[in-house]
């Protein structure tokens, strides 16, 4: 692959969308939603891996290859030069490959507050009330608040499964090449955390961005899911305080699942904000080992 690669990773409606927009403005850079790269490397091991009928005659050399020729098959029409961020959640369970395939590259983790994401989607499932989302599988699963949030939280769905694989991340020994970026903060604060994204991904700040003028949405994708605006980001970078549509046991229940507030045994780079203080001011630069709180 002749260009520069990164990732985007983290939890559903936390900010990874958004992060994509704002890099989108720099004409050097390509993000968008999610890609099916993620699905691509996942089926394409699965035929090759122990207990397929290939495993045994392919060899981890020619694994490797393949793995590459999808990346670079997928974005050869981007312009050599170009910095390629592929958004799935996916790359944060596949660290290990990704720093094999690609050294250099960076994965990017959007979090948010466990329980305000579940609000946020309950919202949207909320505003979707005459469509049987592909979120849930069946009438049990859909049936109240609770079991939508029992099921979104299970290690296999759709939060459960990014929070869980963001967890591995963090704790891992690849974790020097992982960015978790706080949702809260790029909201309210998007010109003190691009710089520092800018300066852990080591590329040269991109004076042209404008965090009231964005432009993101993907209305077919989100028909398909029976989920509405999913994708949709606002023109200004903004946090709207608001009160959550779950009840307080619920909310209770997700709120305190921060690990990424607390580094002192991971060597990843964090972009958070204090709990007592969400306003203050970010810090110095991301370094391994050190967590760069706002």
């Amino acid at each position: 692959m002749n260009n520069k690669i990164h990732f985007i990773s983290g939890m559903p409606r936390s900010g990874s969308t958004l992060l994509s927009a704002i890099l989108r403005q720099n004409p050097r850079f390509h993000a968008g939603m999610t890609s099916p790269v993620g699905a691509f490397v996942n089926s394409l091991l699965d035929q090759v891996s122990a207990g397929s009928e290939f495993g045994p005659v392919v060899t981890t050399a020619q694994r490797q290859r393949l793995l590459r020729g999808l990346f670079a098959s997928y974005y050869a029409d981007k312009p050599e030069g170009s910095v390629v961020f592929d958004t799935n959640r996916v790359w944060s369970a596949r660290l290990p490959a990704v720093r094999d395939l690609f050294p250099d590259a960076k994965v990017i983790a959007c979090v948010r507050n466990v329980a305000w994401v579940m609000d946020s989607i309950e919202r949207l499932y909320r505003a979707n009330p005459y469509e049987n989302t592909r979120l849930f599988n069946d009438a049990i699963e859909r049936n109240t608040v609770y079991s939508r949030v029992e099921t979104l939280s299970q290690r296999n769905r759709l939060v459960g499964f990014a929070w869980t694989a963001i967890k591995e991340a963090f704790y891992s020994e690849q974790a020097g090449a992982l960015l978790v970026v706080d949702y809260d903060l790029l909201a309210n604060a998007p010109d003190k955390v691009l710089p520092l994204v800018y300066q852990f991904i080591g590329e040269p700040w991109f004076e042209g961005h404008d965090f009231r003028n964005l432009a993101f949405d993907a209305p077919e994708f989100d028909s398909a899911l029976g989920v509405a605006g999913l994708h949709k980001v606002r023109p200004e970078v903004s946090l709207k305080p608001r009160r959550t549509v779950l009840p307080p046991d619920l909310f209770a229940q997700y709120t305190n699942m921060n690990f990424w507030q607390d580094g002192a045994n991971s060597r990843a780079s964090v972009i958070t904000a204090r709990p007592a203080d969400a306003s203050t001011d970010a810090q110095a630069p991301p370094q391994a080992k050190q967590d760069n709180n706002a």
